[in-house]
């Protein structure tokens, strides 16, 4: 099997929806812990399981434990590479768009920008679409095929330029490149 289908599909002989589930239970748990900081109140403890029960029975009888939700197919490899460099640009854009309205004169370019994706699969394309939304003064108005519609307060980059890094990260992290 191919390093893009274990990124766009989930790997033969294991029930995806067991794995997701899974995989959703322990982002929970680790949640939990981290922001309650409680590791050694057997009580909140075990009201920590059982939110963390209630919350995974109530995910799945909605019917929302699946890839989209849960990409265990990526691995831990979009915390440790993706999101540092996605945050730093996250800084960067909010920096770059206080300084537009904070400055006397707004100096908008307002426009409208279609860059093509290069990713492999829908997953990749969605993660390209919502990093550029999450990047202050940027949105993605449209996804369609492996074109994506962008909204931007000051575009005044060209397509490659728009998705140039971005678009090149979330291969590698596919690993459709």
């Amino acid at each position: 099997m191919d390093n893009v289908s274990t990124f766009c599909t989930s790997p033969h002989g294991s029930d995806p929806l067991v794995r997701y589930a899974f995989w959703l239970t322990v982002a929970l748990i680790a949640t939990w812990l981290v922001w309650s900081g409680h590791f050694d109140n057997p009580f909140l403890l075990g009201l920590g399981a059982l939110s963390v029960l209630v919350s995974l029975y109530v995910s799945l009888r909605m019917k929302i434990v699946d890839e989209e939700g849960a990409p265990a197919q990526l691995g831990i490899r979009p915390f440790v590479f993706y999101a540092p460099w996605l945050a730093k640009e996250i800084v960067e854009s909010n920096l770059a768009v206080a300084k537009i309205i904070l400055s006397r004169k707004m100096k908008l370019k307002r426009n409208m920008i279609t860059i093509r994706s290069h990713q492999k699969c829908e997953l990749g394309r969605v993660i390209l679409a919502n990093s550029i939304t999450l990047t202050p003064g940027t949105v993605s108005v449209q996804m369609e095929g492996e074109k994506i519609l962008i909204h931007g307060l000051n575009l005044e980059e060209t397509e490659e330029d728009m998705s140039g890094e971005m678009d090149e990260r979330i291969c590698r992290l596919e690993k459709s490149k």
